[in-house]
């Protein structure tokens, strides 16, 4: 069989693109996203933190007020935040794969609390709609931004990496889809590629990690 030319809209790290290294594999990575971290004014008046991306996570950590935020109990979406945010010593109380899931927990468990809510740009409106519908207390700290760059790709590939619905809309501002396989990080960035695509694979589960196990499986099997 010829090799497989796969095409990641993230540059990965040493040990992902190891997941890939079988020779029938040829690994072209580009960045269609850059994040820029915001300086932003940190209220520490809060009974929970909530992040939705390690983004988030790594401007707090570069705020001038991180060590009192670290006194405040978090919940988080996605398990890689999950890790990040312990890592740096924060206390975790509740995670899940998506922001829908995470609603469900609050409202059983949290809704009688306060929440800042650390996003970036291009956040989606699960939560702040949830609050709000919900009548609890939040404020939203918009801390990073996403800047598209995207690139035309001269290459041919056979096959698409997406990490997000943002890599998505990056790609497509200057590419097509024809024949190609998109593997995707999560169900909201299926749904960003349904509409250009019907050759699509969702990752069971949405971490970097098991797109590329995903893209393995498929080929190797």
């Amino acid at each position: 069989m010829s090799t497989i030319k796969v095409l990641s809209t993230k540059k990965l790290s040493i040990s992902e693109r190891f997941i890939l290294s079988d020779a029938k594999f040829s690994l072209i990575e580009e960045d269609f996203i850059r994040i820029q971290l915001i300086k932003f004014d940190a209220k520490t008046n809060f009974d929970l933190l909530l992040f939705t991306s390690k983004n988030a996570v790594w401007s707090i950590l570069k705020n001038e007020k991180h060590e009192l935020l670290r006194q405040i109990k978090c919940i988080c979406v996605g398990e890689k935040t999950k890790e990040l945010l312990e890592k740096n010593g924060f206390k975790v109380l509740d995670f899940a794969h998506y922001a829908e899931d995470l609603t469900q927990i609050i409202s059983k468990k949290y809704s009688d609390k306060s929440f800042a809510f650390f996003c970036g740009n291009l956040r989606r409106d699960v939560l702040p709609d949830f609050f709000k519908e919900n009548k609890i207390e939040f404020s939203e700290f918009q801390v990073y931004h996403n800047e598209f760059t995207s690139q035309k790709i001269q290459e041919d590939f056979d096959v698409v990496l997406f990490f997000s619905p943002s890599g998505v809309q990056s790609f497509l501002e200057k590419n097509t889809l024809a024949h190609q396989i998109c593997f995707c990080i999560g169900t909201t960035t299926k749904q960003a590629l349904t509409p250009h695509t019907k050759n699509v694979v969702l990752s069971e589960k949405p971490i970097i990690t098991s797109v590329l196990n995903e893209v393995a499986r498929y080929f190797l099997k």
